[in-house]
């Protein structure tokens, strides 16, 4: 099998940000110093022509007039619940990176019936994901996480090449977490769950899961569980490897190892196929690359080499520093206005923490955990 192809993950051809047919009452919530806004969820809205910041919320009084200067929002709130009540924005941006909030925000939100685009973690456990999960459907509403390599460029040609047959059929995956000072737990939950999605993204939804955490090369107990520097819920482990198998019998191959030496371009996915290789790192477009080796040695030589494949995104598509979220907004509003799903969904987001919780409870039994698709079981299986 080259490509799980049971649902189309991301449909983008043809968009512009100025294609939506209506406007939006926009309102971002943040909270400085708790999670603050994320990467660009306060910012991104210039980007578009029919989007109206009508307000911010933000706990904080220096953050919040920090934040409706920065913005130009025409109004700004102490309590986000209280702005959803007065202003009844059609789309709500829920910033804070921090997860301690994640679940009364988005169920605010929801209960509002405002779309969300959110920043990641999508949750700080599997049951709040469930929550999550269950609000976004209960008020009929669509949710976009920032797992921004969805729609990037680079990402979306990786797709096409690999479907193209370019690197033949798929045999494996393997990424890496960025491995700085968060390396291994923190690393894997902050930075991890891009290139889990990535994974899915290629490959479908994971069948099982097993897994290896240490500290030190000690096998991790209760007293190895920390809380890290940012409040996303407890983590443990300086190294970790998972293995997660998908159909066909292809595997993904997760590391994140605290070393002393290390460099940002491990931070990203290796496609090894039986033609060729792919590597793409895991940077915010327009950063990052795309590059192919069409070599069945998997190595450079004397007629093969390394080659760097350029990706743009649609020319109707504005560019500037907001780029890499507006392309995720402007998914959320063909979903919206197409009524149809977000290519990275509160069912994408849920699997991410998922795939998570799954390489803890491998580490913990010693043995397979098996990951059963959600949707139809709802639950991971211990």
């Amino acid at each position: 099998m080259l490509v799980n192809s049971r649902r189309s993950f991301v449909a983008l051809a043809g968009l512009s940000l100025a294609a939506a047919s209506k406007r939006y009452r926009v309102a971002v919530i943040g909270h400085t110093g708790r999670g603050n806004y994320g990467h660009g969820i306060d910012t991104v809205w210039r980007a578009f022509d029919n989007m109206d910041l009508v307000a911010i919320a933000d706990a904080d009084e220096a953050g919040r007039l920090a934040a409706a200067k920065r913005t130009g929002a025409t109004r700004a709130y102490s309590d986000y619940r209280e702005m959803l009540r007065k202003e009844k924005p059609g789309i709500v941006g829920i910033g804070p990176r921090w997860t301690d909030q994640r679940v009364a925000m988005v169920s605010a939100a929801a209960e509002a019936g405002a779309h969300i685009y959110m920043e990641k973690p999508f949750a700080e456990n599997l049951a709040d994901a469930d929550r999550i999960v269950a609000a976004v459907r209960h008020n009929n509403v669509k949710l976009q996480i920032a797992h921004q390599m969805r729609t990037s460029p680079f990402a979306l040609k990786a797709k096409s090449l690999i479907e193209a047959g370019e690197i033949g059929e798929i045999q494996e995956i393997r990424s890496r977490g960025k491995e700085d000072k968060r390396a291994g737990g923190e690393d894997m939950m902050v930075l991890g769950s891009h290139l889990f999605d990535m994974m899915r993204f290629f490959l479908g939804n994971p069948e099982w899961t097993t897994a290896h955490v240490t500290t030190n090369g000690r096998e991790i107990g209760k007293g190895d569980v920390t809380q890290p520097t940012e409040n996303i819920g407890p983590v443990a482990g300086k190294q970790i490897s998972a293995i997660f198998a998908f159909a066909g019998g292809v595997h993904g191959y997760f590391s994140s190892r605290a070393v002393a030496d290390t460099h940002p371009l491990r931070f990203g996915t290796w496609i090894y196929g039986s033609r060729g290789v792919i590597f793409l790192p895991n940077g915010i477009y327009p950063d990052g690359g795309l590059h192919i080796l069409r070599s069945p040695a998997w190595l450079p030589d004397a007629k093969h080499s390394w080659e760097a494949i350029p990706a743009t995104p649609d020319p109707g598509i504005h560019t500037g520093p907001e780029i890499a979220n507006a392309l995720m907004v402007a998914d959320l509003l063909r979903a919206i206005e197409g009524n149809s799903k977000p290519c990275c969904n509160e069912e994408d987001g849920r699997w991410s923490i998922a795939m998570i919780d799954s390489v803890y409870a491998a580490q913990k039994s010693g043995q397979r955990v098996a990951l059963y698709n959600y949707r139809d079981k709802e639950q991971v299986s211990r």
